[in-house]
């Protein structure tokens, strides 16, 4: 039994191709949605990819990219398809085309929807690849003469001004690593050695953060240095001046601004795939309605439409026996074609003897 079974008058045939004629145009332009929502999020991802690691974060703006360059080729033949399919001449010459079309058709619109999903599971390697990222750009936001990282400093400044963020999880997390570069540091000063001598690494640490941690509600000047010092600044409590730094990591600030786009872009993806299935369901009808009056041979005739020529059951169970039966072979005993004589056979002539003579 046909699934999703409808008639379909000759007017009604010619109404639906000219509808999925214009859908498919429709369908065209969120192709190109696709690809620019695609694009902006490669270049949202690249505008802080120094501090993020290769760990499968791009592959999303990549994917949206393909599969909207895909969705503006497809549609367009599409397009072409659906018109020439209001006239049962010239389905003809597409007929052959129409089941590899709406095969492509659906993978296609399966990529969208894996597109979508992407958006939405991404958040998790999203996160690590943040916290990677910004633990080697703070570890090496001292080299401002090292090749490849001398940049590092002005990222992680603007980043923490941008999104007034300090850190990567907090701003303690400057407390444990050397952000000052060995060149600023007074190796006369007993004070600088001994902190040099004291790590084992041999590392200058101390409870300080960078400038760009410093926030511009401050309703004093900002404090930099000795945060954990109570007594080194006047009428300084650690504990009450929640206003002197950003409180908030940067890999939560990044985290929540990422995942931000890719919902809002997912929700966008995701509506694009329900009208790419509306179009795939409108085509697969209009294919069988037309191969169908085709079997009848009169073009004026109702014909019937379908989404599967039979139920998943009777698929499944069709399937299973063509699989069932591959490589069976018939016993030696049950081969019909076992002492049945051959034509050939039967018109064979026994060979005359022929005698020779013998000698004495």
């Amino acid at each position: 039994m046909a699934v999703g079974k409808v008639t379909f008058s000759k007017a009604e045939r010619e109404k639906l191709a000219e509808v999925l004629w214009l859908l498919n145009w429709i369908s065209v332009v969120t192709g190109v949605i696709l690809f620019s929502l695609g694009l902006f999020l490669k270049v949202e991802i690249q505008k802080w990819a120094e501090v993020m690691s290769e760990h499968g974060t791009f592959y999303v703006p990549h994917m949206l990219i393909t599969t909207g360059l895909a969705a503006c080729c497809i549609n367009y033949l599409g397009g072409q398809i659906c018109l020439d399919c209001a006239d049962t001449n010239k389905f003809l010459r597409w007929k052959l085309v129409m089941m590899p079309y709406i095969v492509c058709t659906f993978f296609f619109t399966s990529c969208v929807l894996a597109g979508a999903l992407m958006c939405y599971s991404i958040r998790s390697q999203l996160e690590e690849s943040l916290f990677l990222g910004l633990r080697n750009a703070m570890r090496y936001y001292k080299d401002t003469d090292t090749p490849g990282r001398c940049y590092l400093k002005r990222t992680v400044d603007m980043l923490q001004i941008q999104f007034q963020c300090c850190g990567n999880t907090g701003y303690r997390d400057w407390f444990q690593i050397q952000w000052i570069s060995s060149r600023y540091l007074d190796m006369t000063n007993s004070a600088v050695v001994d902190r040099l001598r004291s790590n084992v690494e041999g590392k200058y640490l101390m409870d300080g953060v960078p400038f760009s941690c410093c926030s511009t509600f401050s309703p004093r000047p900002c404090i930099q240095q000795h945060l954990n010092n109570r007594t080194a600044h006047l009428h300084y409590d650690q504990q009450s001046q929640q206003q002197n730094l950003w409180r908030r990591g940067c890999r939560q600030a990044l985290l929540d601004h990422y995942t931000g786009i890719m919902e809002s872009i997912g929700l966008t993806v995701l509506l694009i795939w329900l009208f790419e299935l509306l179009v795939l369901t409108g085509v697969r009808y209009l294919q069988t309605a037309m191969e169908n009056v085709l079997l009848l041979g009169d073009p004026d005739l109702e014909s019937y439409g379908w989404i599967l020529e039979n139920s998943l059951a009777e698929m499944a169970r069709s399937n299973f026996n063509i699989i069932k039966n591959l490589g069976k072979c018939y016993q030696v005993d049950d081969d019909p074609n076992i002492n049945v004589p051959t034509a050939a056979a039967e018109r064979e002539v026994p060979s005359q003897q022929v005698q020779v003579p013998v000698t004495s």
